[in-house]
């Protein structure tokens, strides 16, 4: 396997495809258009080999906390959470094209204005945001990589939560939500390995039920219909002391 790919970034997909089915015409002028606008921006190798910090909140026109989804889908989950959090400055990540495809037209027609988005590698965008910035971070139904030989491509492993627990304020929130058993216990292992890190749950339907203020995404209702549970974890940042 390469460990380099083109752009000179290092070779570590958690995630499958990039794209999908052929987009729609207005799906196509979104992505040339909408997307200037509320890009991130300095994020990729190629406009940004040398991986300089970037200023998160100097790309939004409001100050507020600043919270960042991994891997938004279809983005149901970032528009609900842009418009019942109108104070959070929302980063979005997503690398499959078909979703932010979907997205970039729903916040121009509902001029959503406190989100950004990053078309790409949530890790790309980790290398160059400063240290202490998030206030929280949602991780949902990320690709469970079942096969034992593909476990070092899942999101949750030390390297990727050693850098994010670095962008994260003391205090912040790591919330994931996941239908998978083995995907539980595995995020539990490396995440209470941390002394910094302190599991939210104090009794079983903490983990059962959604936190305050969720929004069921369209994964989630599939699950539903097919009879898989979800799990909601959350994590919060302490002082390692």
């Amino acid at each position: 396997m390469p460990t380099k790919r083109e752009d000179g970034a290092p070779w570590r997909n958690f995630y499958g495809r990039r794209s999908g089915k052929a987009l729609r015409p207005r799906q196509i002028r979104h992505l040339e258009t909408t997307l200037k606008d509320v890009a991130i921006g300095n994020v990729s190798w190629t406009e940004n080999p040398e991986r300089h910090r970037i200023d998160p909140g100097a790309i939004f026109d409001t100050a507020g906390p600043i919270w960042l989804e991994i891997g938004f889908g279809s983005g149901e989950h970032v528009l609900e959470v842009a418009r019942s959090n109108s104070e959070a400055r929302i980063l979005a990540c997503e690398p499959f094209i078909n979703g932010v495809a979907t997205l970039l037209p729903k916040l121009s027609d509902q001029g959503i204005g406190n989100v950004r988005v990053h078309a790409g590698d949530a890790r790309d965008l980790f290398d160059v945001l400063p240290d202490a910035c998030l206030s929280r971070i949602y991780l949902l139904y990320p690709d469970p990589w079942p096969k034992a030989r593909h476990h070092r491509r899942r999101f949750v492993n030390t390297e990727n939560i050693d850098v994010l627990w670095t962008r994260m304020k003391e205090g912040a929130e790591l919330r994931i939500a996941t239908d998978i058993p083995d995907y539980v216990r595995h995020s539990l292992e490396v995440l209470m390995s941390r002394k910094d890190c302190h599991w939210c749950a104090e009794r079983a339907r903490d983990w059962r039920e959604p936190w305050s203020g969720w929004f069921s995404t369209r994964y989630e209702q599939k699950a539903l219909r097919e009879g898989r549970t979800p799990h909601y974890l959350a994590f919060r940042k302490t002082s390692s002391n």
